[in-house]
């Protein structure tokens, strides 16, 4: 009787630890050894420890072919993608992110602990070569409290202008929380840097040891620092994805990122068209960094060597009122450092060059590179302008 009573004492007090051992273990992700830690290698590699199963955007603008034999940088396979920039679910832009387990955005326990890798390499090249890869990343997955397994950290690389050679390119983590990630590679493109699609290859991706690399600073950008030159442009840094008041905005602004009509340098400008469909009497657009980023994303620029930006607009009869046309403003966990604006703003029919005084403001970290505001009021039969050479100087 005393054996018995001493049994079960014991099997009680070992049932708490062996629940808290059993949490710790679905919250831990596995931890990597060695130098190197594959996402993929070839088709059928067992090193591979990445599934790229998180399609996004205009998910059926792309065709993934992940055993490819056209030309592979090594082994027998490489992965072909085909994105053909037609906008299948309306979002203008598309992706796939390399996710462990597959089809996994923060709700299931995955990922591993890559603390000790230091970069991340990849090989690329296009079918024709001129293809534009807005950005590369690793980790961002789930990065929102509501999830239950969100990554450690986020960090991206691009735009990046392929060739039609193959061409290794590295994203530096040195310095990053590495502890949980399971997006372990992403890209992302648009149909605005590919008006007439894409086909681009991607072959031996690998997390690396490297001990020489060393955490990047916040950098200031050199000038001059463009929102937007050319509709393909790689110099182009923010997006106009920041479309306001609200939904109804999609209905009262038609965009266009590479008119052909008359720009004022290069082969493309902007053309945008306003219209009150929806009755809310106003609308506008906000260039931001990353693509609708209301201040929730920690990736302002450092512009503090600008003390103006310049920019080229024209009206399509000449008397359309723009609002106000503004640097920065965005307000949210990670805020603009300032902002400043100019307008009321009566525009020509030629091509006139505008510019906001950024003298004495604090230039720091800035996510909203350019927006514009007008209303109906104002322009009671619509408006149509163009917009050209936006830069920081």
């Amino acid at each position: 009787m005393k054996k018995l009573l001493v049994v079960v004492m014991t099997l009680t007090l070992a049932m708490p630890m062996l629940a808290i051992a059993q949490e710790q273990a679905t919250k831990a992700p596995e931890t990597t050894k060695g130098k190197e830690f594959v996402v993929y290698a070839d088709k059928t590699s067992r090193e591979n420890h990445y599934i790229p199963s998180g399609w996004m955007g205009d998910s059926g603008d792309i065709k993934m072919n992940d055993a490819s034999t056209v030309n592979p940088h090594t082994g027998t396979t490489c992965i072909q993608f085909e994105y053909t920039s037609q906008r299948k679910q309306g979002k203008g832009w598309a992706g796939v992110y390399w996710q462990n387990p597959a089809q996994n955005w923060g709700s299931k326990k995955g990922g591993f602990d890559l603390t000790g890798m230091t970069k991340l390499t990849f090989w690329a090249r296009g079918a024709k070569g001129d293809e534009v890869i807005q950005k590369f990343k690793v980790g961002g997955i789930g990065m929102d409290p509501k999830q239950a397994y969100t990554d450690s950290d986020s960090i991206e690389m691009g735009p990046v202008e392929l060739t039609d050679t193959w061409k290794q390119y590295t994203i530096n983590l040195a310095g990053k929380d590495l502890s949980y990630i399971s997006g372990g590679f992403a890209w992302v493109t648009n149909a605005d840097l590919n008006p007439e699609g894409a086909v681009f290859y991607i072959d031996d991706i690998k997390f690396e040891a490297d001990p020489t690399m060393k955490p990047e600073g916040k950098k200031q950008e050199n000038m001059p620092f463009y929102v937007y030159a050319d509709g393909r442009s790689v110099s182009n840094h923010f997006i106009p994805s920041g479309w306001m008041p609200d939904a109804n905005a999609a209905k009262d602004i038609k965009y266009e990122n590479n008119s052909k009509e008359d720009p004022y340098l290069g082969d493309t400008c902007i053309k945008i068209a306003y219209n009150d469909v929806s009755g809310t009497h106003w609308a506008g657009i906000y260039w931001q960094h990353p693509a609708n980023n209301w201040g929730s994303i920690d990736a302002g620029f450092d512009l503090s060597k600008a003390t103006k930006l310049t920019f080229w607009a024209r009206g399509l009869k000449g008397g359309e009122r723009i609002e106000e046309f503004k640097v920065g403003g965005i307000m949210g966990e990670y805020s603009d450092s300032d902002s400043a604006s100019i307008g009321p703003v009566i525009l020509n029919k030629e091509w006139t060059q505008y510019t906001i005084d950024l003298k004495g403001k604090d230039m720091s970290y800035i996510i909203g590179g350019l927006a514009w505001a007008t209303n109906i009021d104002n322009n009671p039969e619509g408006a149509t302008f163009y917009l050209d050479e936006i830069k920081y100087e």
